[in-house]
């Protein structure tokens, strides 16, 4: 999820955060046999991984893959808390049992945690890309938080006084949410991954998001997993500071472009969004290249979609270049899989296509990075990529 209030929230929680620094050690490559980690706890993999955490990640699956979440521990004694690792914020927050308006079940309590620490501020924050598919219409994604600190701790490694936010009020919107909350996994190391990097890990985390009939996803703290990709990672510098930004030279759509796709953008990779955001000039460039049945869906603005009996067997392949360290393009795809999002819950005839379109934003998120396992490294400022070994 993208938040365009992510810097301010950042601002208030800094004062307890440790920096990263690029002299950070190589990560470990990981050897693992082949298997399925219990859901819903977090497993330290240590003994193979040069201390580097695993966390299993399961799929919030609504018609299409949405989001991964996983567990995190949060307070004196621990309380499980379930969050999204979302790479488009920086910041923690989860709902707490102060919130009356939050409907999700085992909500953090403060009053059990004897080394929380309660703020005395709280924000109001609005997102720019939303929990499902949808777009967000009129502020319909905010959050009222309250400031905290508290130990977290992920995989057997705790990191005391870590700032955070307590959601302590939250629109309808979020109810759909098997979560609790948000664990920002930005460009630049705060909150208990900068604690565990402080304690010696590599300053980066992989993610291997996989579709849900697939299963078994995992993000990966301080290392990376041979055994989840294929061939060899890709390298490409992130120019986007606290955001994970790639610039990309074109996209083409069925091996096609135009002037417009050509034009030369910065994509941000946001893991914590399920569909693709683009202006609307170049979404619907894109979707010229793919057919005239689809068109804006006026009851959800900036969304699309067509007839859903149209829509099966449509190809719609979706490539974005990009330039690696070594100077070469090489392209992430969007297979034409993706392109179905599911029917309109206010017109179950349409069905939403992949696209939305947002001026002034460029991103993609799960749909492309489901398929790819990837490296974000944060002590080199740069994003690894091959295809998932799934």
């Amino acid at each position: 999820m993208l938040s365009p209030l992510t810097l301010g929230l950042a601002a208030l929680a800094a004062s307890s955060e440790v920096a990263a620094t690029a002299s950070a050690p190589e990560p470990p490559r990981i050897a693992l046999q082949s298997r399925k980690t219990p859901r819903g706890h977090v497993t330290s993999l240590r003994k193979r991984a040069a201390k580097a955490i695993g966390v299993p990640l399961d799929d919030f699956f609504l018609g299409t893959d949405l989001q991964w979440f996983g567990n995190i521990s949060v307070g004196t004694p621990p309380q499980t808390v379930s969050v999204v690792f979302d790479t488009g914020s920086q910041t923690l927050e989860f709902a707490s049992t102060e919130c009356t308006s939050c409907t999700q079940a085992n909500k953090w309590d403060p009053a059990k945690s004897s080394t929380y620490v309660r703020g005395s501020r709280t924000t109001t924050i609005s997102f720019a890309t939303g929990v499902g598919v949808d777009p967000v219409v009129d502020d319909d994604y905010v959050l009222t938080l309250r400031t905290g600190t508290d130990t977290v701790t992920v995989g057997g490694v705790a990191a005391p006084s870590v700032s955070l936010f307590t959601i302590i009020d939250q629109t309808p919107k979020f109810n759909i949410d098997p979560f609790l909350g948000i664990q920002g996994m930005g460009g630049r190391a705060q909150g208990f991954f900068a604690a565990v990097t402080k304690a010696g890990l590599p300053s980066l985390f992989s993610l291997f998001l996989t579709p849900h009939t697939v299963g078994n996803a995992e993000l990966i703290i301080g290392g990376i997993d041979d055994t989840k990709f294929k061939g060899d990672l890709i390298f490409a510098d992130q120019t986007g500071g606290v955001d994970w930004v790639i610039p990309s030279s074109q996209i083409t759509v069925n091996g096609k472009t135009t002037s417009v796709l050509k034009k030369k953008r910065n994509i941000i990779f946001d893991s914590g969004t399920s569909n693709i955001l683009f202006d609307t000039q170049t979404t619907e460039a894109m979707y010229a290249l793919i057919s005239p049945d689809i068109q804006p869906f006026p009851a959800e603005p900036g969304a699309y979609g067509l007839p859903c009996s149209k829509i099966a067997g449509l190809p719609a392949t979706i490539d974005l270049t990009f330039t690696s360290q070594a100077g070469t393009p090489f392209n992430l795809t969007i297979p034409s899989e993706e392109l179905n999002v599911g029917p309109f819950a206010s017109d179950p005839s349409t069905c939403q296509t992949l696209i939305n379109a947002f001026d002034g934003l460029e991103l993609v998120g799960g749909s492309l990075l489901k398929h790819y396992y990837s490296v974000w490294d944060v002590g080199a400022q740069r994003m690894g990529f091959a295809p998932n070994g799934e």
